[in-house]
């Protein structure tokens, strides 16, 4: 199933939890980046559990990851071939513990392409609303200069004539 409406590419997949060299279990997952969030990736595992389990890292690494070994401590990503078979490998390490992930290259790379469609390489601070967010704050630190400026401390040369 994929859907993709103006603010959300997603994709649902079946991943492999590598359990040992010989043994690996499917893994229903879905793959979402959201355009309000342009710099991440979210994946949610679906583990057999009554809650599944969510990953949010940086798209670029797993752009990265499709093509060469990148990432260090929580994630890492890598290409690889088993059985014959182009699959992107990811570690995921958490203080509840540690997973190998294994993911079809195909189906990865059409996802990250329509992402990429989305919100081009270098386009993802736009999204973020920064340049009106920082107008608004310039525009009102003018009125905070002329609290900024006045004296909060009156001298005591003041205080003596008050008194």
């Amino acid at each position: 199933m994929q859907n993709t409406d103006n603010n959300t590419v997603e994709r649902e997949l079946e991943l492999r939890l590598v359990l040992s060299p010989e043994r690996a279990v499917p893994v229903p997952a879905r793959l979402a980046y959201r355009t309000d969030d342009p710099y991440a990736v979210h994946i949610t595992f679906h583990v057999g559990s009554d809650h599944p389990v969510n990953w949010t890292f940086a798209r670029e690494l797993l752009v990265e990851g499709v093509f060469r070994a990148c990432g260090h401590g929580d994630v890492r990503i890598w290409p690889t071939k088993v059985e014959g078979r182009n699959v992107v490998l990811m570690a995921l390490s958490s203080p509840d513990g540690d997973a190998l992930l294994e993911a079809p290259s195909a189906q990865v790379s059409a996802w990250l392409e329509r992402t990429l469609r989305a919100v081009p390489p270098g386009t993802e601070s736009e999204r973020l609303g920064m340049d009106d967010g920082l107008a608004e704050l310039l525009a009102t630190t003018v009125i905070t200069d002329e609290l900024w400026l006045r004296d909060p401390w009156p001298s005591d040369e003041s205080l003596d004539d008050e008194l």
